[in-house]
């Protein structure tokens, strides 16, 4: 169990510095996005911001995209599944914490599973608490209150 707790918190310090990366190049994006046009991004047009917010969020489910793809890639290197479309199946549904439960992993990997599904509910809450943040920093200018 200790190696599963090891190797677990070391694939959750992967996923934690790739985000953190990405969510910065993101952020570093739209500030370079708002120089080039040159206005805040409260005064650019409905489709500009339209545009904006979408791919802020495509680019956000890509990063979850490639954090799935990380526990995938473990789960075939620790031999637990034989082929991608498994582990990649397997790793999404816990990663998303839905768990299907239709392939499991064996006795001697299994806590590696909740491990993801932690990582997962973690990085969700943080991507949701991004884009919330960039779509309120969008329209804090646009909506009155």
């Amino acid at each position: 169990m200790i190696m599963h707790l090891l190797i677990g918190g070391i694939v959750i310090a992967i996923t934690v510095v790739f985000q953190a990366i990405a969510f910065d190049l993101i952020i570093r994006k739209i500030n370079y996005l708002k120089k080039k046009i040159r206005l805040p991004l409260y005064d650019i047009d409905n489709f500009k911001r339209s545009i904006l917010l979408t791919i802020v969020v495509l680019e956000v489910f890509c990063v979850i995209v490639i954090e799935i793809w990380i526990w995938a890639i473990l789960y075939m290197g620790i031999g637990a599944f034989n082929d991608l479309e498994t582990a990649l199946y397997f790793s999404t549904s816990s990663f998303t914490t839905v768990g299907f439960g239709d392939v499991v992993l064996g006795k001697d990997w299994r806590m590696l599973s909740s491990i993801e599904a932690t990582n997962g509910f973690i990085m969700f809450g943080w991507s949701t608490a991004f884009i919330f943040e960039i779509v309120s920093q969008t329209y804090r200018k646009v909506i009155k209150c």
